[in-house]
Formats: structure tokens, sequence, C-alpha cells
């Protein structure tokens, strides 16, 4: 993850935007004051992070996910077990 000052990105917004949008590394902002950092990403990036969280946060969908992989996890045994 890049560091740039919050001076910086100030002057050079459109770069940075261009740049995450281009390469999707996070940027971190910094201030004077460490408690005052934030993290730029690009809008894509905020969603699937957001997505992710939200099925992760889902016991319901996460034992869904889970059946599923034993589902398959199982057909590959029985396919491997014919040869």
């Amino acid at each position: 993850m890049q560091t740039v000052p919050l001076e910086t990105i100030n002057n050079h917004l459109d770069d940075y935007l261009t740049q995450l949008t281009a390469n999707a590394d996070p940027i971190l902002i910094t201030n004077h004051d460490d408690s005052d950092s934030a993290v730029l990403m690009s809008k894509n990036d905020y969603d699937r992070m957001v997505e992710t969280m939200r099925i992760l946060s889902n016991p319901a969908l996460m034992a869904k996910i889970r059946r599923g992989r034993q589902q398959i996890a199982d057909i590959e045994s029985k396919k491997r077990s014919r040869l």
C-alpha cells in the first residue's frame, strides 16, 4: 500500500484516482496526526470488500457455502475412487 500525505493527495487527486482504477492498490493518506489517517480505494474494490464482509457475516449463507464445498469434495472423491 502506497502512503501519500494529504497535501499531496489534495494537489494531485485526479492522478491518484486514475492510479487507483489502473492498479487497484489502495493508498494510505496520512496527516500530521496518525489518528487522522485514511485509506483511499477504488469504488469497485470497496464494493467487493463490502460484499465479502456481508457474505462472511451471514451464518446461513456461510453454511450453504460450506455444504456446497463439501458436496464438490465428495464428488471429486468419488471420481478419484473410480479411477
